[in-house]
């Protein structure tokens, strides 16, 4: 605190360009945006400011309502997936030989170096009916159906007749898939930094006095890295939250979210007030889940001391 004060030029050198563009390109456009969210649309792009909460309270109507739990939901869903194997890949990181950890790091922030809408696509290929899946499935079910029919067998009983594709693409499953695929570096990477710095005598101690894998890793583990886990938790699911492009090109109309609601509103509908309203109630949401976070931190540091 002191040393600043004693440069003060110095301070304001390395702070005040950082604050004037958190300023001008985050807070004033972020402030607009809150301001026309109590606007009224009049013509085609003019908006005046009313000051009326009625697109907050059009936003609860219950067809946005079921579009609200579905994209909550939905990134939930994701956010466990990503948790749940996370945990496995971290630990390989983490307790890999040190020769191996660069690059085994390198390949999980590879992705990061192609942009996520490139890789979106690729998944289309993948996934496709006629993408790598199904062709190495239709591939695997002519071996097994040329070698049931050499050893005398009658594959159709078992395997039909021909080999149907598989329906992987424009459901909630893939948008599910895909949501994991683009955030999945952001839970492993907290993880693997809690875990890294882990004391292993712990575990080592746990598994001596008899507790099993799991109850080691319920007990030692888990208490000792949870600080990463929720971080993660949040970095996922925030972003999963606002997904917009996944779901419009892996989902069908079904699995349509939240994000692509407002994205709607500033493009095709040109409702910038309404698109502004849903947008903060959505921003609103990210804000709860972060006091949350700090409220979880806060109890569970006063439980440590």
């Amino acid at each position: 605190m002191d040393s600043w004060r004693k440069n003060p030029v110095v301070f304001w050198a390395l702070n005040l360009p950082p604050t004037i563009w958190l300023v001008v390109f985050f807070i004033i456009p972020l402030g607009l945006i809150w301001v026309i969210s109590f606007g009224e649309k009049r013509g085609v792009v003019d908006i005046e400011i009313t000051w009326t909460l009625d697109n907050y309270l059009r936003a609860l109507d219950p067809l946005y309502l079921g579009i609200f739990w579905k994209s909550i939901w939905m990134a939930f869903l994701a956010t466990v997936v990503c948790l749940i194997v996370g945990y496995p890949v971290a630990f390989a990181i983490a307790f890999a030989p040190s020769r191996w950890k660069p690059l085994l790091l390198l390949g999980l922030m590879v992705p990061f170096w192609i942009n996520i809408l490139i890789r979106t696509y690729a998944l289309i290929a993948v996934f496709r009916t006629r993408g790598y899946v199904n062709f190495t499935l239709e591939w695997l079910w002519e071996k097994a159906h040329a070698a049931l029919t050499l050893i005398g067998i009658d594959p159709t009983w078992l395997l039909g007749a021909r080999f149907d594709p598989l329906q992987l693409l424009y459901n909630n499953f893939a948008v599910n898939l895909g949501i994991v695929y683009a955030f999945f570096p952001f839970m492993v990477l907290p993880l693997y930094a809690n875990i890294e710095k882990l004391d292993r005598t712990y575990m080592e101690a746990s598994l001596d006095l008899g507790a099993g894998h799991w109850r080691t890793f319920i007990s030692v583990v888990l208490p000792l890295t949870w600080h990463g886990a929720l971080s993660g938790i949040i970095i996922v699911f925030i972003p999963a939250l606002g997904a917009f492009f996944i779901p419009d090109l892996l989902g069908g109309t079904d699995s349509q979210l939240i994000g692509n609601v407002i994205e709607r509103q500033f493009k095709s509908a040109n409702d910038w007030p309404f698109g502004a309203a849903l947008s903060f109630l959505l921003m609103y949401a990210t804000f709860g889940a972060l006091a949350l976070r700090s409220l979880i931190a806060g109890r569970k540091q006063g439980l440590e001391i």
